[in-house]
């Protein structure tokens, strides 16, 4: 009898585990979140496919750098034009006022004022779950626990509480609400000997810290530390417009190309592939904040930079054997006008019409609607530079991922470069802990799913 009731107790629990919608029919676990591929703004989905990448014909040195070869990659998104001076600061003022919050709540914490709620001071800025255990009624069976057992409700990665970003910052010293708020400030600027009457930030303090996830392949499948801490200084360079051009006067390069208005669409310079890489970092970290702020559960695919196959791939717009991004062999189109911003003569560059770089959106775009795929500025790419690459990685999605070499290639030529540089399959590198005034980038992103069947128009 006992061993009739327990069968009945098994089957009746089977019955209410399975639930009655799907008649006992396997169909599948699905999502509480529907996923559908959404346009990041200012990116054009690249379709995947197969190229030939690499040079089909010799180089100017009468040999092939690297043989080509038939290649496959995946759909992706990818920015259409290089990320501008504009589209860096907003990445260098998240930091500046991260850094900001994180002074005047840790000045906050140990501050003992006379308890009037009704005056605006430094008290505000505390960290969000400072006063944790003082209403622990608001807080969730989750945020209980884990002010219980570890003593806060949430940490990142180096221990800190949340920063209070609702309340404001003051620049301006006749709007500092007390004195522990100007002490504060006046640590984090420059002293004025150094500067004479302007108040000018520590750039140096500007770094942005976050954990980096090693590409997973072969060699490290199955490895617990494949995350590693990175810390960097985000400002980018400004004197490279000096440092690259010895006995030459681009002062005006120096002191306005990053921070005065009218630079603000053009492509940003002086960043290394460092800089580069924690900018993918944060912009993916600000969309995942705002779905999150809106109660989606769903994560986006990491912002990137692109591998180098990838590169070649989008520049080439659909164009197979073409020698630049619009396909023909020529750098000018039919009525004499250059096609691209580089230096198309002898010592001369400003033959093309600029001297220096172009904003990001100009020129005519490629067939995928990519911008200065060519000239400008060359470009970061996720890969390691490797000779031979063609003999050692896999035709999908074909890359080098090496942490130990420093060597990352970069692609497109820029403004002081010849026309052999603008070419789609012309290789080149530079260290990763290098800034120039000839290098930037722009980002990717992958597309999850089939593009081919994704019911969006493009």
């Amino acid at each position: 009898m006992k061993k009739i009731l327990f069968l009945s107790l098994v089957y009746i629990t089977l019955v209410s585990c399975s639930g009655f919608g799907d008649k006992g029919e396997l169909v599948g676990a699905t999502s509480e979140n529907p996923w559908f591929a959404e346009k990041p703004f200012g990116m054009v989905l690249v379709p995947g496919g197969s190229f030939t990448m690499g040079k089909t014909e010799e180089n100017r040195w009468g040999g092939f750098e690297m043989p080509p070869r038939s290649v496959a990659v995946k759909e992706f998104f990818m920015d259409d034009t290089e990320i501008t001076n504009s589209e860096y600061k907003e990445f260098v003022y998240w930091v500046r006022d991260s850094i900001v919050r994180s002074e005047l709540a840790n000045y906050a914490e140990g501050f003992s004022g006379s308890g009037d709620k009704s005056d605006f001071g430094i008290a505000d800025y505390k960290y969000l779950d400072a006063d944790a255990t003082a209403d622990p009624e608001k807080y969730t069976p989750y945020q209980n626990y884990m002010l219980k057992t570890y003593g806060v409700i949430k940490q990142n990665h180096k221990g800190t509480l949340p920063l209070n970003w609702k309340v404001p910052l003051y620049w301006r010293t006749d709007e500092y609400p007390d004195e522990g708020y100007a002490e504060v400030m006046d640590q984090l600027y420059l002293p004025q000997e150094d500067v004479g009457d302007m108040k000018v930030f520590d750039v140096k303090l500007l770094k942005y810290s976050y954990v980096a996830n090693t590409k997973q392949n072969k060699s490290n499948i199955g490895q617990k530390n494949n995350y590693a801490e990175v810390d960097i200084n985000v400002y980018p360079d400004t004197t490279v417009w000096a440092k690259d051009f010895e006995y030459s006067h681009n002062d005006v390069m120096v002191d306005n190309y990053f921070w005065h208005a009218a630079f603000e669409e053009y492509p940003v310079v002086g960043v290394s592939w460092n800089q580069a890489k924690a900018f993918c970092n944060w912009r993916t970290k600000k969309k995942d904040d705002f779905l999150r702020s809106i109660g989606s559960g769903v994560q986006i695919p990491d912002f990137r930079l692109p591998t180098e196959a990838e590169w070649e791939f989008a520049a080439r717009g659909g164009i197979e054997n073409g020698k630049f991004p619009w396909g023909g062999p020529y750098v000018t189109d039919r009525s004499g006008y250059y096609l691209a911003n580089f230096k198309p003569k002898r010592n001369n560059f400003a033959a093309d019409g600029f001297t220096y770089t172009v904003e990001a959106r100009s020129f005519k775009a490629n067939d995928y609607g990519l911008y200065n795929m060519a000239g400008n500025v060359s470009e970061w790419t996720s890969t390691a530079y490797n000779t031979t690459a063609a003999y050692i990685t896999s035709s999908l999605n074909a890359d080098i991922d090496d942490p130990a070499n420093k060597r990352k290639v970069i692609r497109g030529g820029s403004w002081k470069d010849i026309a052999y540089f603008l070419e789609v399959s012309t290789r080149d590198y530079e260290y990763a802990d290098s800034a120039k005034s000839y290098i930037g980038f722009r980002t990717v992103q992958d597309y999850l799913g089939d593009a081919k069947w994704g019911g969006l128009e493009y």
